[in-house]
Formats: structure tokens, sequence, C-alpha cells
């Protein structure tokens, strides 16, 4: 097989599934694993994939485009609804909570019942919500971004290192086999990274739209954190982090 017709092959495995391995590129091409280290390097140094240890994975388009809360709050409601209601269920009475802002997180706050615990949050939405219900909640200070009504800044990461969290739920744009858990802005990425360097557990709130997309700020890995999502696309993302599926297919 002439080198061009094997790297044409690879590409479009990796299109169909998005990873694969050097051990199946193997077997499917018939061909040495040297060859397909050799091959993958090539392609990597092209900038034609992602070269992996072990394998290989697809490019992923990188986007630093954010819809306002108006527009993310109308998209997959269902969806959005049985990871709030799972995730509010984990709460228990003396649990220190942080909660990102977001429309998922947001579903969150809906779905909460526990008064006991204590919540901290940079969403002034969410504790406006929370304080309706009869929470006792903290605003962490910052400057206001219009576009996701978030708290964000020097001053809000300088407040939350003064706590230590049993739990932070936390929202994102995009999850990564690579890049990890990303978002699109500075300064909303060191607040979700600080807030998760405090807590205990760290839960990422994301519908299965979010995979396999990129935004340019990486604030967790995803050996950080638990995704709770509605159904993962990709069993890859399985050995990667841990997963709980509230609607699987």
């Amino acid at each position: 097989m002439l080198t061009q017709e094997r790297h044409n092959l690879i590409l479009q495995i990796l299109q169909e599934r998005k990873a694969v391995t050097v051990t199946e590129l193997t077997k499917e091409l018939d061909t040495s694993e040297s060859t397909i280290r050799r091959d993958l390097i090539t392609l990597h140094e092209m900038g034609k994939l992602n070269k992996v240890h072990g394998g290989a994975t697809i490019l992923e388009d990188i986007t630093s485009f954010e819809e306002d809360v108006e527009t993310k709050s109308s998209l997959n409601i269902d969806e959005k609804n049985e990871i709030g209601r799972y995730a509010a269920s984990l709460i228990k009475d003396d649990d220190f909570v942080y909660i990102d802002a977001g429309t998922t997180t947001l579903k969150l706050v809906d779905y909460v019942t526990n008064t006991k615990a204590v919540y901290v949050t940079n969403g002034f939405v969410h504790a406006k919500k929370l304080a309706q219900k009869g929470c006792r909640a903290y605003v962490i200070g910052g400057e206001l971004k219009l576009a996701t009504e978030a708290l964000v800044g020097a001053e809000g990461i300088n407040n939350l290192r003064k706590y230590n969290f049993t739990k932070g739920f936390l929202g994102t744009n995009g999850i990564s086999l690579v890049q990890g858990v990303t978002t699109p802005e500075i300064e909303e990425g060191l607040m979700k990274k600080e807030a998760t360097s405090r807590s205990y557990m760290t839960y990422i709130l994301a519908d299965h739209t979010k995979f396999g997309k990129v935004s340019p700020v990486t604030f967790a890995s995803l050996d950080q954190v638990c995704i709770i999502t509605d159904f993962v696309p990709d069993e890859k993302y399985r050995e990667a982090a841990m997963i709980k599926e509230v609607c699987k297919q």
C-alpha cells in the first residue's frame, strides 16, 4: 500500500470514529506498528490529526463564539432538566456547594430542595433563586458579564480562594479527549479553574452536544471531573472521565 493511500485511510477511519489506537490501525491496514507510528507522527506534523499516547484523535474545531443566556436557555431543555434534577439529588445536608453561572447549572438550582446545605455562586440569578427557596446563599464578587450573567475577574478568583467546597457544579462549552473541559472566555475560565481546584468533587453539567467541541480556554482535564450528561455520544470518553448518564438511550 502506498504511503499516501495509507494516510488517507487513517484519516477516513478517524473521521468515522473520532479516535483510534495504533493497534486498531495495525490490524485494519495490515501494516506494522512502527509504520503506523511514523504515519501518525507525519500526519500530526502536517496538522491533520492529534497524535496521543497509543494512537490519535481527530482534530476538533476551536470556537470562541458564545451564545447569550436567552438563546442557550432555549436549547436542549429536556436534557438540561434531567441533568439538573440528578445533580440536585447529590446535594446533602452538610455540603458546602459551589454553583457556576450558566443555563444548565440554573436547572440544577430549579431542582434544589436541600435548604440545610450552604451555597456559593457567581451567578446572580442563581443566588436569587436559591434565596427564594430559603437556602443560605453567598455571591462571589466580581465584574458582571451580561452575556452569561456571571460574575468574573480577579476579585471573584480571590474570593474563591477563601473557600473549600465539598461539591462544585460547573457548566462548560466543550468537552474534548485532548483539550479537556473548555470555555470561550479567559476570565470565566480562570474562575472555573479556581473553583475546580477548591472543590473536593467537581461535577461538569453538560448535555451530549458539548462533547467533541473545543473552546479557547481549558479549565480542567477530564480526569479531574465527573461529567453528568444525558448520554455520551462516543464511548472513548468513558476511558478518560467519570461519567453519569441520566437519559441513556
